[in-house]
């Protein structure tokens, strides 16, 4: 009679070990950035940054949507 080999299950332990490492610290800096948005906002500062702004290229370019 032949004898199943058992599967195995080291490797796909690891992955398992990994994935649920990397979902840790993917959390952890979601809530690092959160709370340093919330500590921001509480304290009142303005965050001055290179955010969006209407320029003359960009004008021109909402223009040319329109037609």
């Amino acid at each position: 009679m032949s004898q199943q080999k058992k599967p195995d299950t080291g490797r796909r332990g690891f992955l398992k070990t990994l994935g649920l490492a990397g979902t840790a610290v993917g959390a952890a800096a979601v809530a690092g950035t959160v709370q340093a948005k919330v500590t921001t906002a509480e304290s009142g500062e303005k965050q001055e940054g290179s955010g969006y702004q209407e320029t003359e290229h960009v004008r021109s370019y909402y223009e040319t949507l329109r037609n």
